[in-house]
């Protein structure tokens, strides 16, 4: 037994020589230690004529269980029942765990683990291993967890389902880590299951050195983006359970990684969702400027501290390659450019000439950067800043036209509420690249929204391609790389989808 912990006959000793409860205590506490305060309760209790001992008793409460290495429980009278339960568990319940709550107790009842209790007939999905717990399918909520903390899920019989992380404050209340009932949520299950995803994408570093390492709820881990730009490490915590979890994802980025940087970019809306703010921060080592990459013989240069997402569309990566390959002698478009990516790659692949569109005049100067780091001539690529939808309209006008257009816009849905908004600009754009094309080009469209479906995301091209007086076929359905992958439970996971169309 670890030097500073009773032995349970001590313990039961201790706890026979008080009427009204018990303070148990490994080592001589220090004048002004907390085990000190402790026993300094309960001698007030004694002498105020056991007022303190009734406030005790209507708190129950375990306190300051497992800290520093020592620990101290205080039990109401009518909680020592539970204490030999403690006692059983204490070595298979995480130490930061359970430090880091004050957990309440029923009468004669120690809720070592906070518990969500489903709905009867809301387990289904459960059952089928979806991660998510939606606040309607829960019933009741058992222990006052903190936001973040781990909780057993459990249905209306008791029979445990899960074990996941509690967010109050969103109506995604628990992100489930484990459906195994014997894997403690603690550093070491952060520390495997990272090395794991991050082992699972050994096929994709031969076309780059900037990957996509952990994807969130498709590698086991809710609310984690982990991305790898050579040797600069950005991860992003999305939700109040990697959050509570943070430090031990520091650690063990830190171990899994020695060599590399890492910054830490949970700076995006969704964590709002979740009761938290937003936050960017220098972890570990020196974060260049910008990361230098490489991704199927083109060259980057990627904005890590401020640029879209943690700085690059990795999950594009397979979807350039496919530009690459069918630009040869094309004029070509890039919508919606940010710093080049489709526009190099099909310069890369032969292309005549490039127009990068975007709204940033920055990116669009780092897509200049870019061009020149490959070596490609300033007369292969002009830039154009401004609005899209206006530009297009007014090259119509002009007759300008292209061979190969690409439309990789920003995710116009964040809502179901936004959806038919949504709609009419994906068609818009849509519609006005179309009228552009030459007969004979291609078109790749885009839509990175999750609440978009393919199929609808197909009929709102068909409507555009009618409007525009065009007909096409779709010769290639596109979607996320390989390194974003997408769990058979989660159909969520896959959010981007795209269509090469061939347009008479």
């Amino acid at each position: 037994m670890p030097a500073g912990r009773p032995s349970a006959t001590r313990v039961a000793e201790k706890l026979q020589g008080h009427e009204h409860g018990a303070v148990c205590s490994a080592a001589n506490p220090k004048p002004g230690s907390d085990r000190t305060k402790d026993r300094s309760v309960n001698q007030e209790s004694a002498e105020h004529g056991g007022k303190k001992l009734r406030q005790l008793k209507r708190q129950m409460v375990v306190w300051r269980c497992f800290r520093a290495g020592t620990w101290g429980v205080i039990f109401p009278v009518d909680a020592r029942s539970g204490f030999s339960y403690v006692l059983r568990n204490r070595r298979t319940v995480g130490a930061q765990d359970f430090t880091a709550r004050v957990i309440p107790m029923r009468s004669k009842e120690i809720i070592v683990d906070p518990q969500l209790i489903i709905v009867a007939g809301r387990e289904k999905s459960l059952f089928r291993r979806h991660p998510w717990i939606f606040s309607g399918a829960v019933s009741t909520v058992k222990g006052r967890p903190m936001s973040g903390q781990t909780v057993d899920v459990l249905g209306q019989n008791g029979q445990w389902l899960a074990r996941a992380a509690f967010s109050p404050k969103s109506q995604i209340m628990g992100r489930v880590w484990t459906f195994d009932a014997g894997e403690p949520i603690d550093e070491e299950f952060f520390l495997r299951r990272i090395s794991e995803s991050a082992g699972r994408r050994s096929d994709f570093e031969s076309s780059s050195n900037a990957l996509r390492l952990v994807h969130s709820e498709s590698d086991d881990l809710p609310g984690l983006i982990l991305d790898r730009y050579a040797n600069v490490l950005v991860f992003q915590l999305l939700t109040a359970g990697m959050e509570f979890w943070r430090e031990a994802i520091i650690g063990a980025l830190r171990s899994l990684f020695p060599e590399d940087a890492i910054l830490e970019r949970s700076d995006v809306d969704v964590r709002a969702k979740e009761g938290l703010a937003e936050r960017i921060a220098i972890v570990h080592g020196e974060i260049p400027d910008l990361a230098r990459i490489h991704e199927n013989g083109v060259n980057f240069l990627v904005d890590v501290h401020g640029g879209h997402k943690t700085g690059f569309y990795l999950d594009q990566r397979d979807n350039r390659l496919a530009v690459s390959r069918v630009a040869s002698g094309a004029e070509v478009l890039n919508c919606f450019s940010y710093t080049g990516g489709f526009g190099l790659a099909a310069l890369r692949g032969g292309a005549a000439h490039v127009t990068q569109l975007d709204a940033s005049a920055p990116a669009l100067a780092l897509a200049e950067r870019n061009r020149e780091g490959n070596g490609f001539a300033a007369a292969s690529m002009t830039t154009v800043c401004g609005d899209a939808f206006q530009i297009l309209r007014n090259w119509h006008k002009e007759g300008r036209t292209f061979d190969l257009i690409v439309l990789d816009p920003p995710k116009f849905v964040d809502s179901k509420a936004s959806l038919n908004r949504a709609c009419r600009g994906y068609k818009d754009v849509n519609l006005c690249a179309l009228r552009l094309l030459k007969p004979g080009g291609r078109l790749f469209t885009f839509s990175c929204s999750g609440l978009m479906e393919d199929g609808l995301f197909q009929k709102i091209v068909a409507d555009a391609a009618l409007d525009a007086g065009r007909n096409g076929r779709i010769i290639h359905r596109l979607t996320q790389a390989g390194d974003h992958p997408v769990a058979l439970p989660f159909p969520e996971g896959a959010y981007l989808k795209g269509l090469e169309v061939l347009v008479d």
